[in-house]
């Protein structure tokens, strides 16, 4: 019994398995992680407050929207590159590691220059020098992430994400006893971060052994012309997850911030679902994509049936339990959230499918498109916020959110029905049937 596990787990026979290992280790992971960084979150609104966890979660947004421009496609590239062509891993490797430092330097230095015109919350822009450093341990940890999802080895990532955020939360208990203060709290982050790194490349070392050595020039451009596509479609979820914060930030106070990404969080733990099947399919959809266009189709149509499912069970859950959920993980000072909960629980029956509608355009070689979408969720997103978060505060920040989500997935399932001929509802029939 004990090897039958062993080997299901820890090898990949065939396609089917590894498929359901690497959603099997990707989703314990991501719960496990997800639910570490939940008591954390929760514990530190409470004690900070809205105000300074508002400030907290603006800083931290602008942490996150740097990992996304400075990553531009290039992790998603290495697994896709090392999946279809392992004898050139680690040249590509090597030759990522340096593009991201180079990219990490860029940002970085953009960012001591630029930030304190970015915001009038001091509070955010004090701790804005300790989450750089998160910033720059979650890109470089990312690149380990991306060779274990190419040799789809997904036990890597899963264990050294529940042991970054172990970390994350171990110490952000201790600093926030010490010194209940945002500062604390984003010492923890940097400090967790950095642990999860050095974890990522103790264990595999054995691949990263020639990375400093297997630099290849010609490759740069390679890299740059076709990962920034994909790199798009990243930008385009960190638009859609840190947009609204960070003008909540410019135009509202720091406790409507706090509301606003309390309802978030909750959020972001659905999203992790369709982002585990997405990441768990795409090698073998990259694979299948040139070589075998049926098992492509087949694929993708059954993932997306089974996606639009989950949403729809859980959207159903969160507008029942929501009030009470909301209340038991935050308090009733946060209350003016759950309007703002309710209202961001629709966006899981367009970010479910979409995530893996994005991948797939990507495995298809048609990343190309994302500009295109990028743009207009762009200016689409700013544009409602603008318009909607001086009269309706948070709850039109996330109407901005829902509508900016509808349009720009749309085109994305266009396009990819265009290229893949996939189909969905055969798939729902099977499910229920």
């Amino acid at each position: 019994m004990w090897n039958r596990l062993k080997s299901f787990l820890l090898f990949n026979n065939n396609t089917g398995q590894t498929i359901i290992k690497n959603i099997v280790w990707l989703f314990s992971g991501q719960i496990i992680s997800r639910f570490l960084r939940a008591t954390i979150v929760i514990y530190s609104a409470r004690i900070l407050g809205a105000g300074s966890y508002g400030a907290f979660s603006y800083a931290l947004g602008i942490a996150a929207f740097l990992t996304i421009f400075s990553d531009i496609g290039i992790n998603a590239l290495i697994t896709k590159e090392a999946a279809r062509n392992p004898e050139l891993k680690d040249k590509y490797l090597s030759t990522a590691f340096f593009l991201k430092l180079g990219l990490l330097i860029i940002f970085i230095l953009a960012t001591i220059a630029t930030f304190p015109y970015l915001t009038n919350i001091q509070e955010a822009a004090a701790i804005m020098p300790i989450l750089i450093f998160v910033f720059a341990f979650d890109t470089l940890r990312d690149l380990g992430s991306a060779l274990s999802r190419a040799l789809e080895k997904m036990e890597i990532e899963a264990t050294v994400n529940i042991f970054t955020n172990l970390s994350i939360t171990i110490l952000g208990f201790i600093f926030l006893t010490i010194n209940p203060a945002s500062y604390s709290l984003a010492t923890a982050y940097a400090l967790g971060s950095g642990l999860g790194l050095i974890a990522i490349f103790i264990t595999l070392k054995g691949h990263f052994k020639n990375i400093l050595t297997h630099f290849t020039p010609k490759l740069v451009k390679e890299i740059l012309v076709t990962a920034w596509p994909f790199g798009l479609m990243g930008l385009m979820g960190a638009i859609m997850l840190n947009t609204d914060i960070i003008m909540l930030g410019w135009m509202r106070s720091p406790g409507e911030v706090g509301y606003y990404s309390a309802a978030q969080k909750l959020i972001l733990l659905a999203y992790i679902l369709p982002g585990l099947l997405a990441s768990s399919t795409f090698p073998s959809l990259s694979k299948f994509a040139k070589s075998e266009p049926e098992k492509a189709k087949y694929l993708l149509g059954k993932s997306t049936a089974i996606i639009i499912v989950v949403a729809v069970i859980l959207l159903i859950a969160g507008l029942f339990l929501g009030d009470f959920t909301f209340n038991l993980l935050y308090g009733k000072d946060y209350a003016p959230g759950i309007p703002t909960f309710k209202i961001l629980l629709f966006t899981m029956l367009v970010v479910f499918p979409g995530t893996l509608f994005g991948n797939a355009l990507f495995a298809y070689d048609e990343s190309k498109y994302f500009l295109k979408f990028v743009t207009i969720s762009t200016l689409l997103n700013a544009g409602l916020n603008f318009l909607l978060i001086p009269q309706y505060g948070i709850e039109g920040a996330a109407i901005s959110t829902i509508v900016t989500q509808l349009i720009t997935n749309i085109f994305v399932y266009i396009k990819i029905k265009k290229i893949s001929g996939f189909k969905v509802w055969i798939h729902f029939q099977n499910i229920f049937s």
